[in-house]
């Protein structure tokens, strides 16, 4: 198993709309191609309160790319995505990190 950190840093005011986005359409999108998200998370306090954090589960690399190359064809996020951002992009950029549990990790 390994675990996918991504922190969405969304465009300025955007915010609220990235993670209506992803409470509405994304996560139910998601379970056609076994996306598997374990939690979402915003700043209260820290660098940037602009940020959504959230932490993906995959078994592997391999399961991690059929899935993402899947929900990123996928008709129907396309179409929610274009709409949710017809005043403007929602996410300035997107950092990725693979995570690898140890082996004294409750999460593995």
């Amino acid at each position: 198993m390994i675990y996918e950190l991504r922190v969405y840093h969304a465009t300025p005011g955007k915010l609220p709309a990235l993670v209506d986005r992803f409470r509405k359409t994304t996560v139910r999108i998601w379970e056609k191609y076994d996306i598997r998200p374990m939690g979402f998370w915003t700043v209260d306090i820290g660098e940037s309160t602009n940020d959504l954090y959230y932490l993906l589960q995959w078994d592997d690399m391999s399961h991690r790319q059929r899935s993402t190359a899947g929900f990123q064809k996928d008709a129907e996020w396309i179409t929610a995505r274009d709409q949710s951002e017809v005043a403007g992009p929602l996410v300035a950029s997107i950092t990725r990190t693979i995570l690898q549990p140890t082996d004294f990790s409750k999460m593995r």
